[in-house]
């Protein structure tokens, strides 16, 4: 940022235009931030590209299946046996469940089925050999809001379903739903109020103040309100894709960076108190100094996210923006809104270590100047050791494993569909109502049904659903959890005899179909977009360093760090969490985040780097640079890393997962590849670091002098 709009912006009388701009600015965003919980969009059958097969075949099955029933499993349960008292009951509890809201009919009739007919005690649906478990089957639907609904719909349920000495269970898609939107219902107030708190401890033990933490914390949540108030706008009328996973992690990194903002350029207005008597001089000063790499971290990171905008899924393609958005409007907060306040609340609020003019620079003598005097006298040792423990971290990769994780392994704690379908599964029931869905011409359905029955392992084909428009509607029964591998490969050998049936253009949709695809476009978008972010990154850093060896090593170091936290973190999974698996998109998204946000410390050391360079060459550079960013870049990993943890707070194996990894690799990068493995490097190859660059040729007589 050029010197005189730094200082324009902080001014006697421009420091208050900014304050009362962004507050006018946050009381008009935050009514719109909290709907952006509205906006959001859960259905996985959203998430898919249009090229899928599952995502063409929703179009043709309109006429036979809504995309919006929920089909929803009432499962009762008593160890003794259920008597026909409880029958009597749970019959009528099935006319009270058809009067519900939302509920569909079929043929003029609720489409409600109880385990028994009230009049003559027939079996109508699924009662257990043993006489324990029972299942009343309801089928809702509330258009596009389904979603928003089922929690409430299952807590009409529960109060319906009720008898003495009966446990009752949801089961089911509408089970699963109902569970799955209670967890992200409260997503963002649970995040906000964690991360915050976590970030507030962190920050008490960074500045020893009692009062300093309040502005920083203050800015992140003007930044995170008004960043949702514009997805929320975009979500709305732009058609961008927002869901639970998204808003969770875009609090959390908003909260994080932000935080790393701040006390990357509290450090630095820290610096020039010491050396300038007037605090709006001193502030000028740092935001000229620190936003360079302020303003470059915050741009690897956004475009690294917008490169997520070449994804398949539109769930990922969605996550891009929505963070990209995020990191900007952090940036504008902590240049603009920061330095406002901390020049209108002056030195005390550093309170009891006031900077006062003309004072000692700690940092002079600190920790990370005895760690980088240590490195100095045998930097090349210290890179290749360095390196090769990082690289035998990689090893655990051989541990990870990666696919759609089955429905009863998703949820970090019991969830009430989960119970249901253990019991069901446990009293030899099959839980039918995902069955796989197959679209044909109906000329061919003949065929096609032959070619049905030809696959091993299949349940029942049902064709007696009439044509509708020259197409035939088939559903074969599958009574195979559809997130499991069993469903997905049942899928694949369904897609092959029926694409082998001449002239039918058959398409297999159902939930399974869905999860398959799911896996597919993932594993597409993580070998196409890891690519692009890489190279997008290195130009970056080429652009901002001017020379082509030090990003090259940068990208390197990135990626070895982005190896071990994924080695380290798969075995923790397996033999500290007890996960089996991993999402199939768990590696792109820790490896867009491990590389945008660890190339950030990368950047905030490399330029001060450069900066001292110019005064004393590379290698003092570099042991002047690690002296000076390295408190506050460990304390600003040490934010991130923690902030990114706290995802681990909502009951998911996703964002468990995705939180420990990011965590860990924040932690690697900080405390490893920055201050040992980077600084090492720099002190090994002195000038030649930045090649082709002639930044310090002046200084080339330092390669004698350091052997």
């Amino acid at each position: 940022m050029h010197r005189q709009i730094a200082g324009a912006l902080t001014g006697r009388v421009t420091k208050w235009v900014v304050l009362v701009a962004w507050l006018l600015i946050v009381a008009g965003a935050s009514g719109f931030a909290q709907k952006l919980s509205d906006v959001q969009d859960n259905q996985a059958s959203s998430w898919l590209p249009a090229s899928a097969e599952s995502t063409k075949a929703l179009e043709k099955l309109a006429p036979f299946s809504d995309e919006n029933d929920i089909t929803t499993l009432v499962v009762y349960h008593r160890s003794g046996g259920l008597t026909a008292s409880d029958y009597r009951d749970i019959g009528q509890q099935a006319t009270k469940i058809a009067a519900l809201d939302g509920v569909v009919t079929q043929d003029g009739k609720p489409a409600v089925l109880a385990p028994t007919n009230q009049a003559s005690g027939t079996k109508l649906g699924l009662v257990s050999a043993d006489g324990t478990v029972a299942t009343t089957t309801v089928t809702f639907n509330y258009g596009s809001e389904g979603w928003n609904k089922m929690p409430d719909t299952a807590d009409a349920l529960r109060a319906i379903a009720s008898i003495d000495g009966v446990t009752v269970h949801l089961a089911g898609p509408g089970g699963q739903a109902a569970d799955a939107a209670e967890v992200f219902g409260g997503i963002d107030g649970t995040l906000l109020y964690a991360a915050l708190g976590v970030v507030i401890v962190i920050l008490l033990f960074t500045y020893r103040s009692p009062l300093l933490w309040a502005l920083p914390i203050f800015c992140a949540v003007v930044a995170l309100f008004t960043s949702e108030a514009i997805i929320y706008f975009l979500a709305k009328y732009a058609g961008l894709t927002v869901n639970g996973q998204s808003q969770a992690i875009l609090s959390v990194l908003v909260i994080g960076a932000g935080t790393d903002y701040a006390l990357l350029l509290v450090a630095r207005y820290r610096e020039e108190l010491r050396n300038h008597e007037d605090r709006h001089e001193a502030m000028g000063f740092a935001l000229h100094r620190a936003s360079p790499a302020l303003i470059a971290s915050a741009s690897t990171v956004a475009i690294g996210m917008l490169c997520l905008l070449f994804a398949e899924m539109n769930s990922t393609a969605g996550l891009g923006p929505v963070l990209a958005i995020g990191v900007i409007v952090t940036l504008l907060v902590m240049i603009t809104l920061l330095p406002a306040l901390l020049v209108i609340v002056g030195r005390w609020i550093f309170w009891p270590r006031r900077p006062s003019f003309g004072s000692d620079e700690p940092t002079t003598h600190g920790l990370w100047a005895r760690v980088g005097a240590r490195i100095a006298p045998r930097p090349r040792k210290v890179w290749i050791g360095t390196a090769l423990a990082l690289a035998a971290a990689c090893l655990g990769l051989l541990t990870l494993n990666t696919g759609n994780i089955p429905t009863d392994d998703q949820y970090t704690k019991t969830v009430d569909s989960v119970t249901g379908q253990k019991l069901l599964d446990s009293h030899g029931l099959s839980d039918t109502s995902t069955p796989i869905q197959v679209v044909a011409n109906a000329d061919a359905a003949d065929a096609v049904v032959t070619a049905l029955r030809s696959v091993n392992g299949l349940g029942t084909v049902e064709d007696s659903v009439p044509a509708v428009g020259g197409v035939k509607y088939l559903s074969v029964t599958q009574d195979l959890d559809p997130a499991s591998n069993a469903a997905a490969d049942q899928v694949k050998a369904v897609r092959t005899a029926v694409h082998a049936v001449p002239d039918a253009d058959a398409l297999v949709g159902g939930s399974a179909a869905i999860y398959l695809d799911t896996s597919v476009a993932s594993e597409r978008d993580n070998k196409v977009i890891i690519p692009i972010v890489l190279i997008v990154v290195m130009l970056i850093l080429m652009m901002l360093l001017r020379a082509l060896l030090a990003p090259l090593l940068l990208i390197a170091t990135v990626v070895l760090s982005f190896g071990a936290a994924l080695g380290l973190s798969s075995l923790i999974f397996t033999q500290v969490y007890g996960f089996d698996m991993a999402d199939s998109g768990f590696p792109l998204f820790v490896f867009v985040f491990l590389v945008a946000l660890g190339i950030d410390y990368n950047i905030f050391l490399m330029t001060r780097v450069r900066e001292e360079t110019q005064r004393v060459g590379t290698r003092q550079g570099s042991l002047v640079a690690l002296a000076s960013t390295g408190g506050v870049i460990t304390s600003a990993g040490l934010v991130l890393a923690a902030t990114f943890a706290v995802l681990g707070t909502i009951p998911l194996v996703f964002l468990a997962e995705i939180g420990t990894a990011i965590a860990l690799g924040v932690i690697l990068d900080t405390m490893i590849v920055r201050a040992v493995l980077v600084t090492a490097l720099n002190l090994d190859l002195g000038s030649r670091i930045w090649w082709p660059s002639r930044l310090d040729r002046p200084h080339t007589a330092e390669l004698e002098d350091v052997a």
